[in-house]
């Protein structure tokens, strides 16, 4: 057993690959520091996969991606020993399945690990009932069982009704469905996707992408993902490993990635991404100055002109958004009389943290006041300002890390960023 946290669902411990005779002889030349290319021309041997290290948590969707050639299917497929590690350790509950013997290791493929493959691999004299059951019908289980199981799984994927059909009656989505659904028949804990959704139109794979982050809501399954698609890892997956040569060069989530490449082949990888695509509200947000709607007018033009501000923020005690107060018209109502509360803009656009940052160009528009960003309960958890959309959307990384890590109150709302 291998010491582990318990999140931790699979953990990949200095796996190399080497395809070959005398693979020996290529470990010895990478601990020497030659490259792929360098290790194939003097001995022949080529080299898979080099020293991959990562952990992957319970009910998080990893995904691995990488140009042709990069590794990407020879390390999912050491995962589940369709191929065997020459060197290293995987990990799966703590339990090391490259020592596994032959039952041992059958047994935790039926249980605890599904594939689904590029090519649906579905049996074209079977129905999809009786493909969906497959998996079931080797494991020993019975008749009855097996088809209430299949028909449940045919449900999360949307194909109900299409029990009878046989696989060339369907589409290329519905087949990948139907690949889907047996790989859920199981109930594994593990779901590796070998460029599931790459062999499908690029509308159907989009809606298969969409079908899966809506299971997964639900499942809650530990899922690795193969994808040579940017776009594709980007919008699916909770952290990204980007592999070249074998090797992964880097790990983290998709906006750490995007933000914080680690070297000069993953910065030209993604130098095509629009950023405002893929970025979030809480990607770009800064830090919100805002005052309890019990202070007194006084307090607020007070607070304005020592930050050197032209808005502020109004919330109650909850911290929940009321509304917005500039200095203007804090000013104006103090000569005439009236209270705080009679001089908030109260119709303040706000957005989620979620929200893309291409959505936020049509609310900054149309108001002169920062755009707001809540949680769910309306609490204020951030402001962005126009320099911090403009930004993402010409792609300055620059702008958009200033933004996101500056805290000083004084460039929060100053009177030269109002949007």
């Amino acid at each position: 057993m291998d010491s582990y946290s318990g999140n931790t669902k699979l953990r990949v411990k200095n796996v190399t690959k080497i395809f070959g005779k005398n693979p020996k002889q290529a470990i010895k030349l990478l601990n020497e520091g030659e490259s792929k290319d360098e290790i194939l021309e003097k001995s022949g041997l080529t080299v898979g996969v080099n020293n991959a290290n990562f952990e992957v948590n319970q009910g998080e969707i990893f995904v691995i991606m990488g140009l042709s050639g990069s590794g990407k299917s020879t390390l999912v497929r050491m995962l589940n020993r369709l191929i065997d590690p020459t060197i290293g350790e995987i990990y799966i509950d703590g339990q090391d399945i490259t020592k596994m013997n032959k039952e041992d290791l059958k047994n935790t493929r039926r249980k605890k690990i599904s594939m689904v493959f590029q090519r649906f691999g579905l049996f074209p004299h079977r129905s999809v009932l009786k493909n969906i059951e497959f998996g079931l019908e080797v494991q020993g289980l019975d008749k009855k069982s097996r088809k209430e199981t299949a028909i449940k799984s045919l449900e999360l994927v949307g194909l109900s009704g299409y029990e009878n059909s046989f696989p060339h009656q369907l589409s290329g989505g519905m087949q990948q469905r139907v690949g889907l659904a047996r790989a859920l028949a199981n109930d594994p804990d593990i779901l590796l996707m070998d460029e599931a959704f790459s062999a499908l139109d690029p509308l159907i794979r989009k809606d298969m992408q969409e079908e899966l982050l809506n299971l997964q809501a639900t499942m809650n399954k530990t899922i690795i993902f193969i994808t040579h698609d940017l776009d594709e890892a980007l919008r699916i997956g909770d952290r990204i490993a980007l592999m070249k040569d074998g090797s992964i060069v880097q790990i983290g989530e998709p906006e750490d990635i995007l933000l914080n490449p680690s070297n000069e082949f993953v910065s030209s990888f993604l130098k095509d991404i629009d950023l405002s695509k893929v970025l979030t509200a809480s990607n770009i947000m800064t830090a919100p100055l805002s005052m309890d709607i019990r202070k007194d007018i006084k307090n607020a033009i007070s607070l304005m002109e020592s930050n050197e501000l032209s808005t502020i923020f109004i919330t109650n005690k909850k911290k929940e958004l009321i509304g917005a107060l500039t200095l203007e018209g804090a000013k104006s109502a103090l000569k005439i009389g009236k209270k705080l509360d009679d001089a908030i803009v109260r119709n303040v656009e706000s957005v989620s943290e979620e929200t893309l940052i291409v959505d936020l160009l049509g609310k900054a528009f149309y108001t002169k006041i920062p755009l707001a960003v809540l949680d769910d309960t309306r609490k204020l958890k951030g402001v962005i300002l126009n320099r911090s959309i403009i930004g993402a959307m010409s792609g300055n990384k620059d702008l958009i890390n200033r933004s996101s890590n500056f805290n000083d109150k004084n460039e929060i709302s100053s009177k030269a960023e109002v949007i």
